[in-house]
């Protein structure tokens, strides 16, 4: 079978767990033997296999989508002006610009990208189509990687007889947090567009059940496959950290509350026990998060507690694996409900115990796992607490990591995710044929 993945780039040096997800399914599909075109949109796709993934060119470009949407003088630039604005070190240069993210454009650009054909990025639209139409590149099916791009599902169903599946993990977030009127009007112009979507795969039973509420979907639209890792590069360490550490493995950003763990970090320290304790963070942050890491490094320097954290900006595929070997414990304290936490996945593959606040899938997650522990969300107080019994008490600890690591190879092997993503792909070619979509 040969499938079209369309991924945006995070264009960055933080943890896209959309990103990772993808490029751990395309590798997975490859290896089953289907011909997978990864097409970048946006933005360079940056993923830590050493593999290179993508082998098509890079598609709505960040830098034109967004002079097209600003300026009626670039939605009719040819070709090879906006072709120079693809250069994939401007992309990286533009991802960096905070007016290309400031609420009203990023409002704005939401709405006409969902809007499709009728939106304002149409000529980006019609030059993906045309290249999906050539002989050498049609696919038997597309796969969205988020829904924030269900505006291009219309019309490549229309002009390419291709169906199209969507993949939904964490869109509510983002979609909530548009400045209003945006968010409102971007959820009606999704309920509209879903209709072009001929299935949605989410990440977790939690999250099928708030888009099938938020989009208005029939049961029988809906699937559920837990993304998968590759196994085999997740190995616990030799010996058991001699000080202990406390991880974050996310983007460094306020919605993933890493200064409730800050908070969390300066009471744990309090205790005589573990008056040697550390905590490591690592997952990068945007040019949003740059004030927001000022006041968390700001906060540990005024508690005399700088020198025992470790921050990490730049981490490889090798880093993140010798990052999570030296924890005793790992916590990403979400504020917010959460469709998925791969970083749970990678924590408890590398036999690390897990902290969650009892919100979203995490419940779903850890009473399938056993892997790790919940506590009231966005108290760092209870955090403090549920970490310290874990700090202390290291067989607990150990067992909870062993319990999880079993599950995880049980139940989130990439392998198994790639063949239920492909049963799913086939089931949909053949209802969209034998429907004469097309």
């Amino acid at each position: 079978m040969r499938i079209a993945q369309f991924t945006p780039g995070a264009g960055d040096n933080t943890y896209c767990e959309n990103c990772l997800r993808d490029a751990a399914l395309v590798g997975a599909l490859r290896k089953l033997g289907h011909e997978v075109l990864m097409v970048p949109l946006y933005l360079p796709l940056r993923v830590d296999e050493g593999e290179q993934l993508s082998n098509a060119p890079i598609f709505f470009g960040g830098i034109n989508v967004y002079l097209q949407q600003q300026s009626a003088i670039f939605r009719k630039t040819p070709r090879w002006i906006d072709r120079i604005f693809d250069l994939k070190k401007l992309l990286e240069w533009a991802s960096g610009r905070s007016e290309m993210v400031n609420a009203d454009v990023l409002g704005q650009t939401t709405i006409s990208m969902l809007q499709g054909e009728y939106g304002r990025q149409v000529k980006e639209l019609e030059r993906l189509v045309r290249w999906l139409n050539k002989k050498e590149n049609r696919p038997d099916i597309v796969c969205l990687s988020n829904v924030l791009l269900a505006g291009m599902a219309g019309r490549i169903r229309q002009t390419t007889g291709t169906p199209v599946v969507c993949l939904l993990q964490d869109e509510d977030k983002f979609l909530n947090e548009l400045a209003s009127p945006y968010n409102q009007q971007a959820w009606e112009i999704l309920c509209e567009r879903a209709r072009d979507i001929d299935a949605f795969i989410s990440v977790s039973n939690y999250y099928a059940d708030v888009m099938k509420e938020r989009l208005k979907l029939r049961d029988s639209q809906v699937y559920v496959v837990y993304p998968g890792i590759s196994l085999e590069h997740y190995k616990p360490a030799e010996t058991k950290p001699r000080i202990p550490t406390i991880g974050f493995l996310s983007q460094m950003s306020s919605d993933k509350g890493l200064e409730i763990l800050v908070d969390a970090f300066v009471i744990i320290k309090r205790n005589e026990k573990l008056k040697n304790a550390r905590l490591h963070i690592a997952g990068g942050y945007n040019v949003k998060d740059r004030d927001f890491m000022k006041s968390i490094e700001q906060k540990l320097s005024e508690h005399g507690l700088l020198k025992d954290v470790q921050i990490m900006l730049n981490f490889g595929y090798k880093e993140k694996k010798e990052f999570l070997q030296k924890l005793s414990v790992l916590s990403v304290p979400e504020k917010h409900q959460s469709a998925y936490g791969l970083y749970l996945i990678e924590a408890l593959a590398t036999g690390v115990p897990v902290v969650e606040p009892a919100t979203g899938v995490f419940t779903e997650i850890l009473e399938q796992t056993g892997g790790g522990l919940l506590y009231k969300p966005n108290e760092a107080a209870k955090l403090a607490e549920t970490i310290e019994n874990l700090l202390i008490d290291t067989d607990y600890a150990e067992r909870l990591g062993s319990e999880g690591r079993v599950s995880v190879f049980e139940n989130f092997n990439v392998k198994n995710s790639a063949e239920e993503m492909a049963s799913i792909f086939m089931k949909t070619v053949k209802n969209f044929s034998e429907n004469d979509y097309a």
